[in-house]
């Protein structure tokens, strides 16, 4: 059977073999079905996340949806530190003068005991309500639920998977990595998105780099 053809029949099985949510979860281990399924799950969560404005609902509901928690809830825990500068040609994107000012914000974003991802977010403060700026800087609330009013969308500049389980080529019958004992070894970082945010009145007012963590695989292999 050729690679493309076993990848389809696994990727069958895949979908067959989550939709029983009472079975034993196990971690995904070093072999191709494992390997398969892991980038499965990567390239619909890329494309959830692609697909809609807002990443920390989206994060909740792949929570929800895979059981990482008991509760579908995430929750911004504040990295404190030096700030990091602002990206070149970040006001340019931004539309903003050289002395407009920005902050500069660093969260871990958790479901339950798990950072899924880890984000940082330059954002003009005087773009969003006095409100939001207060809240913003209390250690525990998303950025994405804080803006909600401004009814906001996200314009990508860059999705990249960080880690790959199978080899580049595989789609056109490239040599699968060997089947090793034990599980699959998952780096830290795994997917990174850049996008710009824009209020519902087409201002841009913030710039987010967020870099998804192999947590969000913490549900392992079914």
């Amino acid at each position: 059977m050729g690679t493309r053809n076993f990848i389809a029949a696994a990727s069958l099985a895949m979908m067959v073999t989550v939709s029983s949510p009472s079975e034993a979860r196990t971690p995904f281990t070093n072999d191709t079905a494992s390997r398969i399924q892991a980038l499965a799950l990567l390239e619909t969560l890329n494309a959830d996340l692609l697909s809609h404005p807002s990443a920390t609902l989206t994060l909740e509901r792949w929570c929800g949806d895979h059981g990482l928690a008991p509760e579908a809830k995430i929750v911004a825990h504040r990295v404190k530190g030096d700030d990091k500068l602002l990206p070149d040609n970040a006001r340019q994107a931004l539309g903003i003068s050289a002395d407009e000012p920005v902050r500069y914000r660093r969260v871990q974003l958790a479901c339950g005991e798990l950072v899924l991802s880890e984000a940082d977010n330059w954002y003009v403060p005087s773009r969003l309500t006095p409100q939001m700026n207060q809240v913003l800087d209390t250690p525990d609330q998303p950025f994405g639920k804080v803006v909600q009013p401004l009814h906001f969308r996200r314009q990508t500049i860059s999705a990249e998977l960080l880690w790959s389980p199978l080899p580049k080529g595989w789609e056109m019958d490239a040599p699968l990595p060997a089947a090793g004992k034990g599980a699959l070894a998952i780096p830290h970082e795994v997917l990174r998105h850049r996008a710009i945010l824009y209020s519902g009145a087409n201002q841009p007012f913030s710039l987010v780099v967020e870099t998804y963590t192999a947590e969000v695989l913490a549900f392992g292999r079914r």
